[in-house]
């Protein structure tokens, strides 16, 4: 569909968290975005004069501010109530939250989330960098292009993220998997662990501050391809989910991917 383009009006619920709070900062710079509150279950107050309202009075910070559009990194218990609250007020949902499962219609899936786009518009996504959207790309050629090269997958992040492989990781292994012929995934390795035909490596490191880095390890006996993604800070996640509520207020109803943002 055709839209004049405006300023969005945008809900940041987990405002006071490591990607709320960048979410924030971000959008002051911007025109087709505009933050008009955020939502919190640590604190209320104000993040650069932006006011932060308690998370428990979800329902009343939808009435009060209006927003056309919520950005969501919270945790999956949390966005489930948060997304199901919007489709009730006819709001758009950009969920950047992961540690769903990966059954999503198991507890704790994106059922939710699925559910409420039949409502209203929903983007979910696991990384909002358009750098990862090429790795994507990148990964899915190579690996239809190298057919029987051992894979190893490995990703390092900050010491305080919960999920495990992230979820870019998953990502990353579903678009392998959806072009290649693999048998399963082996999270690290351990004491007599010969690698075995078919099977794709995975292995996740959490220490200090990382931001996020992602590499994709393909080799046989006679060459290795790296294909490599840093994030040097979080400005580049902030922007794509921005990017994304500008780009989802407004539209019908259904279920929507980054990929789609990037390409338009």
């Amino acid at each position: 569909m055709t839209r004049e383009p405006s300023s969005a009006r945008v809900l940041v619920s987990g405002a006071t968290g490591r990607m709320g709070r960048r979410v924030i900062e971000e959008a002051a710079a911007r025109d087709d975005a505009r933050v008009v509150a955020g939502v919190s279950r640590d604190l209320s107050g104000k993040i650069d004069d932006i006011p932060v309202e308690p998370a428990d009075e979800f329902e009343v910070v939808l009435r009060e501010y209006d927003p056309d559009v919520l950005v969501d990194f919270s945790v999956p218990e949390a966005s489930r109530e948060f997304v199901a609250d919007c489709a009730e007020a006819n709001v758009a949902c950009v969920v950047g939250t992961t540690g769903f499962t990966e059954d999503e219609f198991a507890e704790g899936g994106l059922a939710a989330l699925r559910e409420a786009s039949e409502r209203v518009p929903v983007l979910h996504a696991s990384n909002f960098s358009r750098g990862v959207q090429a790795l994507l790309r990148a990964v899915e050629g190579a690996v239809s292009d190298l057919p029987g090269y051992d894979v190893e997958v490995t990703e390092s992040h900050h010491r305080h993220k919960r999920d495990a492989p992230s979820g870019t990781a998953n990502a990353i292994l579903d678009r392998i998997e959806s072009v290649g012929e693999f048998d399963g995934r082996i999270h690290g390795r351990e004491g007599d662990a010969l690698r075995e035909p078919g099977e794709i490596g995975v292995h996740a490191r959490r220490a200090g501050g990382i931001r996020g880095e992602h590499e994709i390890l393909l080799a046989n006996e006679h060459e290795e391809l790296r294909l490599t993604h840093r994030a040097g800070n979080r400005s580049a996640f902030a922007d794509g989910a921005l990017d994304a509520a500008g780009w989802l207020a407004g539209r019908n109803p259904g279920w929507y991917d980054f990929s789609e943002v990037v390409a338009e």
